[in-house]
């Protein structure tokens, strides 16, 4: 594994070999052809100290043991095991193996801070960090959901307007309008077939209690990236009008139910047993979120499980990629394969100071000479 402060370092160590080279007057596009060209020797020598390492779905034990390794420099201390295989699960759940892609957009990685790591778990659907809109909706079960990311209220003027109530017949010939409006909208949820409402906006205390008066239960102020994340586990489609509100853009799931948590009894929405069963949800839980750690496991575990071959030792391959550096480097530097050693050649046989002044041309790129 290559671990993010590793990478930080070579990446950091480049970058002051290039301005090193930008200061004896290197083009960069010769800086950058050099390290690509470094960079290919690099996976070449790789590729022969290697050995095969292939993933086979039903013998899962490496990928687990390799998520364990990256666990043992993260902020997590115990439930190595627990954690990489919940990562391992994750991972391949959404994996397509015919073109060996991980989507990770289809896992959503959820903190709730509170209980004990133990209690970290896979969910074969969404968690939503929101609950029923009244707490006398129950859960449901073969539950048909409207996505809705128009506002659930009266249309309002799209210029700026004014509304003058002078009287009670007024005010009551404006509630009557706005309540017309709201059983408007239930009956043409209602008439689709679903049996749940999932907002974007947020509606006032009277159309939750139409809602609850014609058993449809909601969902109000549902962020962006979890209303697409529903849409895809789902099946359904997003809808911006209630004029384009159809059974046909419905989503569909098995389980819709609220948990709690605490003596405080926040509450957090799953939804289950959906139509798209590759979206997953990570469900975190501890004294803090530790989100980064898993993240960086499941983007790990993304990567091996579709490789090639694989390397041993923390260092090992680093010190091998320096030896074979060092054999290789002044033979690089004569050979025809480098694009500027010809320059370089006649650079050194003048015997000129390395200066701004120099020809753009006449070194190799990328190659630290003193390395």
């Amino acid at each position: 594994k290559l671990k993010t402060s590793t990478a930080f370092i070579l990446a950091g160590a480049l970058l002051e070999q290039a301005e090193q080279l930008l200061d004896r007057g290197i083009h960069p596009i010769r800086i950058a052809d050099g390290y690509e060209q470094a960079a290919r020797i690099a996976v070449e020598h790789l590729d022969k100290i290697s050995d095969s390492f292939p993933v086979d779905p039903q013998n899962i034990e490496p990928l687990i043991q390799t998520a364990k390794t990256t666990l043992g420099s993260k902020v997590v201390n115990r439930c190595h095991r627990q954690m990489a295989e919940i990562a391992v699960n994750a991972v391949l759940t959404v994996a397509d193996m015919e073109r060996k892609d991980v989507d990770f957009e289809l896992i959503k990685v959820q903190g709730k801070v509170g209980g004990r790591l133990e209690d970290t778990q896979l969910v074969k659907g969404v968690i939503v960090d929101k609950d029923f809109s009244h707490p006398q909706m129950p859960k449901l079960k073969d539950a048909k959901i409207a996505i809705l990311t128009c506002p659930f209220e009266p249309p309002k003027p799209k210029t700026k307007h004014k509304l003058d109530v002078t009287s009670v017949d007024d005010y009551k010939a404006l509630q009557k309008y706005e309540k017309e409006k709201f059983e408007e909208m239930v009956k043409q949820i209602k008439d689709t077939g679903a049996n749940l409402a999932i907002c974007q906006w947020g509606f006032d205390d009277e159309a939750n209690h139409l809602l609850l008066q014609n058993e449809l239960p909601a969902v109000r102020w549902v962020g962006g990236p979890e209303i697409e994340l529903i849409a895809i586990a789902t099946g359904g489609r997003i809808v911006p009008r209630f004029c384009e509100l159809t059974p046909e853009k419905l989503g569909f799931a098995g389980i819709v139910r609220e948990i709690s948590f605490g003596t405080t009894k926040d509450r957090m929405l799953v939804i289950e047993q959906c139509q798209n069963s590759r979206a997953v949800t990570i469900f975190i839980r501890g004294g803090n979120k530790m989100v980064r750690s898993l993240v960086c496991v499941l983007v790990l575990a993304g990567i091996v499980c579709f490789p090639s071959s694989s390397w041993y030792g923390d260092s090992f391959w680093m010190f091998s990629l320096l030896l074979c550096g060092s054999e290789k480097n002044q033979g690089l530097l004569c050979s025809s394969r480098c694009p500027a050693s010809k320059g370089l050649r006649q650079h050194k046989e003048l015997g000129s100071d390395t200066t701004r002044t120099a020809d753009p041309n006449s070194h190799p790129a990328g190659l630290n000479h003193s390395s």
